[in-house]
């Protein structure tokens, strides 16, 4: 199961602990991210509330963000490489926020591959591939292989049950 996001609490709705020079934030809801506040050597003498209040500042901050952020998607020109392999990493990573891809089945037992580019990457590279945006949502678009470069029109509406 997928972790909820956190959120703005009051302290009977959380366990503060301390790790170190960080606050921890445990939400007494289960299946809440546990969030670990980089506050330093301050923490051990700071009361719960003050770590709470911190905490729920930079939630704040992370909301009004939100708000103002400009959901504008980096597509790679065609021709141009759409991934670079990392070796701080050592695995394939995004250049940009679209990606154009094909999938086969010719992988062991049919597994699928992905092709970018001249890249075939296993399902295994692909799914690292994709952390480099843990925390973020993807939307698939599947088209023909020969209209990849293109966006499609978009229809939300149930498929016809044929």
């Amino acid at each position: 199961m997928r972790l909820k996001k956190p959120y703005i609490a009051t302290l009977n709705q959380v366990r503060i602990s301390r790790e170190g020079e960080c606050g921890v934030i445990e939400y007494v809801e289960p299946d809440v991210w546990r969030t670990h506040l980089q506050i330093g050597p301050e923490v051990a003498i700071m009361a719960d509330q003050e770590i709470l209040d911190r905490h729920n500042h930079n939630l704040r901050i992370q909301e009004k963000l939100l708000l103002e952020y400009e959901n504008v998607a980096i597509e790679i020109p065609e021709g141009h490489p759409q991934i670079k392999y990392s070796k701080a990493s050592g695995q394939w990573t995004p250049r940009g926020d679209v990606l154009r891809c094909v999938i086969d089945d010719r992988g062991p037992d049919r597994e699928a591959i992905i092709h970018i580019d001249d890249h075939e990457l296993s399902l295994v590279d692909f799914g690292r591939l994709l952390t480099t945006y843990a925390g973020w949502g993807m939307r698939i678009t599947f088209v023909p292989e020969e209209l990849v470069h293109e966006e499609p029109r978009i229809v939300i509406r149930e498929p016809d049950d044929d």
